[in-house]
C-alpha cells in the first residue's frame, strides 16, 4: 500500500514539473510583465554593485590619467631645467670672458705713462704652493730677470721675482711670512719696516704713542707712492712700550688673475 502512494507522490510531483516548465515557455513566447517585473527587481537589487564598479572604473582610470600626467609634467620640468642649466652655463662662460677681457683692458690703462710693464698670467697662486710663492707663465725668453718687481692692477706691489727659468717665474710676496720689506706711512713720512703674516697681511710694531688711524696707507719708498699695505687693527696693551698695527694688502691675491712685471 505504500508502495503505491509513494509512486502516484513522485508522478505528482513530475506532473507539477511539466506544467510549469510549459507555463513558463508560454510566459516567455508572449513576453509577459512578469519578466519585466522580475527585471526591475534585478536592477533595484545589483543597482548598487553595477553604480559601485562603475565608479571604481572610474577612479582607477581617473588615476592612472593623473600619474601620466604627473609623470609627463616632471619629464617636461626636467627638460626646461636642462636648458636652463644649459643657458645659465653659456651666459656664466660668456660674463667670465667679459669680465677677463674688461680686467687686462683696465690693467693695461691704469699703468703710468712712463712704465714699461710685462703682462703675465698667473699658473698657481700661494695657496697651492708650500713655499708662499706664485707662479706665472713668462720667464727668461720674455727678458724677465731676477729682482723685477711684480704688480697687481699695475701700480699695487705683490712681490719680486725670485726665480727666473725659461716659460715661468717663481713670485715672492711680500705679504709671505716673515718677509720684510721698508714703508713710508702716508701722513707722517715716516719709514717702517713691514712685515709679511701671509695671504696679503702685514704687521708693523710702532712706539705705543705712536698716533695711527684706521685706513691708513702705507707706501713703498720712491717717486711713485705705491700703495702696498692698509691699516686695519692697531693692538696695543697699557702694560706695553710698543702696540702693533695690521695691515692688508689693497688687493685679494686669491682673486688675481693676471700679474705685470715691472722691467
Amino acid at each position: 500500500m505504500s508502495y503505491l502512494l509513494d509512486k502516484k507522490t513522485k508522478r505528482n510531483k513530475l506532473i507539477k514539473y511539466i506544467i510549469s516548465f510549459l507555463v513558463l515557455c508560454v510566459l516567455a513566447y508572449f513576453r509577459s510583465p512578469v519578466f519585466n517585473r522580475l527585471s526591475s527587481f534585478s536592477y533595484f537589487v545589483f543597482r548598487p554593485v553595477l553604480v559601485l564598479g562603475n565608479n571604481i572604473g572610474q577612479i582607477i582610470s581617473g588615476t592612472g590619467s593623473y600619474f601620466y600626467f604627473k609623470k609627463s609634467l616632471l619629464l617636461e620640468n626636467e627638460n626646461l631645467k636642462f636648458k636652463l642649466d644649459e643657458q645659465e652655463a653659456r651666459i656664466s662662460n660668456y660674463n667670465s670672458i667679459l669680465e677677463e677681457n674688461y680686467k687686462i683692458k683696465e690693467i693695461l690703462g691704469r699703468k703710468h705713462k712712463d712704465s714699461d710693464m710685462i703682462l703675465a698670467t698667473i699658473l698657481s697662486k700661494q695657496n697651492q704652493s708650500i713655499y708662499s710663492t706664485i707662479i706665472i707663465d713668462i720667464g727668461a725668453k720674455d727678458g724677465v730677470v731676477s729682482g723685477q718687481r711684480v704688480f697687481a692692477f699695475g701700480n699695487i706691489p705683490l712681490g719680486h721675482v725670485a726665480e727666473v727659468y725659461s716659460n715661468y717665474s717663481k713670485i715672492n710676496l711680500f705679504s709671505n711670512p716673515g718677509e720684510k720689506v721698508e714703508v713710508v706711512i702716508v701722513g707722517n713720512d715716516v719709514l717702517m719696516q713691514l712685515i709679511g703674516r701671509g695671504n696679503g697681511n702685514f704687521e708693523m710694531i710702532l712706539p705705543r704713542d705712536f698716533v695711527l688711524e684706521k685706513g691708513t696707507e702705507v707706501v713703498l719708498p720712491g717717486i711713485d707712492s705705491y700703495v702696498i699695505g692698509i691699516v686695519q687693527t692697531i693692538v696695543s696693551d697699557p702694560r706695553d712700550s710698543f702696540q702693533k698695527v695690521l695691515l692688508v694688502s689693497p688687493v685679494n691675491i686669491q682673486e688675481l688673475k693676471f700679474v705685470q712685471v715691472e722691467k
